[in-house]
């Protein structure tokens, strides 16, 4: 199974720029989403921001990720 997750755009320089989720930066490349700009929401999958999205959109993905990761940890 393949798993992207949103993260916030910090930094940019050319193709490579920084993200950040819940205190997790992480340096990223920007050569399939030239589009985007520090402040979007972008979903990251193996070191590439491939989408971008709403900040909306961004919460309501992230809420259910802690809620999968919630309900693993409880043996569910």
């Amino acid at each position: 199974m393949c798993l992207a997750v949103p993260m916030k755009v910090l930094s940019r320089q050319g193709e490579m720029g920084a993200v950040e989720q819940a205190g997790v930066r992480r340096e990223v490349s920007f050569a399939m989403l030239p589009e985007a700009a520090v402040g979007d929401f972008v979903l990251i999958h193996a070191g590439f921001a491939i989408q971008r999205l709403d900040e909306e959109e961004a919460r309501s993905t992230l809420d259910l990720i802690r809620q999968i990761a919630a309900a693993g940890e409880d043996g569910g």
